[in-house]
């Protein structure tokens, strides 16, 4: 596995920057549309954990207003929806928010298959995954559990899946996700708004975008 690991990312550093590249002109598009749409920074950071539970930040597209309550839960925000601007709901819908992590990719901060990177405070999420390594992956753009349920995966099944990455980790699974993600972003399966991830109960638990 340590050998696929390394040409896993020489794979990421290639593909990143010729995504970079390429997807020039849809970023500087999406940039300038949400300028227009509303005031603010283009870019939201938010804190996520990566490699060895170390910190990172992660980048999207901002898609909140800047009147959003800071360090709210999105699920404790009264009608969460009037804080989305149009153009967020857009690309939160196509997930086209999470474009600019390609440059998380590039520098090493992420890889473009693995598990998604959990917030810092999603100690439920961080202590399953601890039961299958799968804290001591490189966090990934899209990967198993997103092709599987996404937001509508429970805490438990969600990390279970994770580790079934951890332990079937090969160029085969990486394209089967890589592809799996096209048809799930086209469809929008398994996509619930406001929501990054959920627990055994079906609340969310994730603090989503604040600004």
């Amino acid at each position: 596995m340590i050998s696929y690991l390394k040409f896993k990312r020489i794979i990421d550093i290639f593909l990143s920057f010729i995504g970079l590249i390429i997807l020039l002109p849809v970023l500087l598009i999406l940039i300038t549309a949400i300028k227009f749409d509303s005031r603010g920074p283009v870019l939201f950071k938010q804190k996520r954990v990566g490699i060895h539970k170390t910190y990172f930040n992660i980048l999207k597209f901002r898609t909140m207003s800047v009147n959003t309550p800071k360090d709210t839960p999105t699920h404790l925000l009264e009608n969460p929806e009037q804080y989305i601007t149009k153009m967020g709901k857009f690309l939160r819908k196509t997930s086209l928010d999470e474009l600019p992590q390609i440059w998380n990719i590039f520098i090493g901060e992420m890889s473009i298959i693995g598990p998604r990177p959990a917030l810092w405070n999603q100690y439920d999420l961080i202590a399953e995954r601890d039961k299958y390594n799968a804290n001591d992956m490189r966090p990934g753009l899209t990967g198993w559990a997103q092709i599987n349920g996404r937001d509508e995966l429970t805490i438990e099944s969600k990390a279970k899946m994770d580790g079934e990455y951890v332990q079937t980790i090969s160029l085969l699974m990486d394209i089967k996700c890589f592809f799996g993600t096209i048809v799930s972003v086209v469809k929008s399966d398994g996509f619930v708004e406001g929501s990054a991830g959920v627990s055994s109960k079906k609340e969310a638990t994730s603090i989503k975008e604040t600004i």
